[in-house]
């Protein structure tokens, strides 16, 4: 598949999405969260956590901070003792609350729906923007990178990129703008399941056959 040309890679790209859409009908964002607010403080908390971590220390967040206005009035000490098993709790809880404080001054305590105006929230680089606005909004602005993403776009032979902005780019070219959002969550659903990082099972893989990784 080296030789491939980028109309065959698009039409193998295509089979490939419809292949896992029908292998994860339920595929979502794993973030537990009721609105937008809740998905940005989610996002911004799992950052080097795991989704399940997260779930387990919104629920008292967001019944204590229950929207920006109540969040951007928090003391710092109480929200890094809420959010303290996720990591980084000290960073994450000044970003928290200054994301609050920007949201309420700035965008009326709504959270913004363009990249150009997430991105200058505290805490909130363009891999987080794009799960907000894919998620919370139904905005596919581009395609969420994660580990998962990159290691299926390079294994599925998508791109030579190890940069997650030049891999994002690579996988915009060759998936149609409605399903940026979906894809993100089909990799990491069937990476998670299936196409691990040490040992891919590859002979439980439905898109196998074009795959030029594929040990089977």
């Amino acid at each position: 598949m080296s030789r491939e040309s980028a109309g065959k890679k698009k039409e193998r790209a295509g089979r490939i999405f419809e292949q896992l859409r029908e292998e994860y009908p339920e595929a979502r964002v794993a973030l537990d969260h009721g609105n937008p607010y809740e998905l940005t403080v989610a996002t911004i908390l799992s950052a080097q956590c795991t989704d399940k971590r997260v779930n387990q220390v919104t629920p008292e967040l967001f019944r204590r901070f229950p929207d920006p206005e109540a969040l951007a009035e928090a003391r710092l000490e109480e929200v890094e003792e809420l959010v303290h098993s996720t990591g980084f709790f000290r960073n994450k809880a000044r970003n928290l609350i200054g994301m609050a404080e920007r949201v309420v001054e700035r965008h009326a305590g709504e959270i913004p729906r363009s990249m150009e105006e997430l991105v200058r929230l505290p805490g909130v680089g363009r891999k987080t923007a794009n799960v907000i606005l894919g998620n919370a909004f139904g905005i596919d602005e581009g395609v969420v990178v994660d580990t998962h993403v990159k290691r299926l776009s390079r294994r599925l032979g998508f791109t030579r990129n190890d940069d997650p902005v030049k891999v994002e780019r690579d996988l915009m070219r060759l998936f149609e703008r409605e399903r940026w959002t979906l894809l993100a969550h089909l990799f990491i659903w069937h990476g998670r399941a299936v196409c691990a990082a040490r040992k891919p099972k590859c002979e439980a893989c439905v898109v196998a056959a074009w795959c030029p990784s594929s040990r089977v």
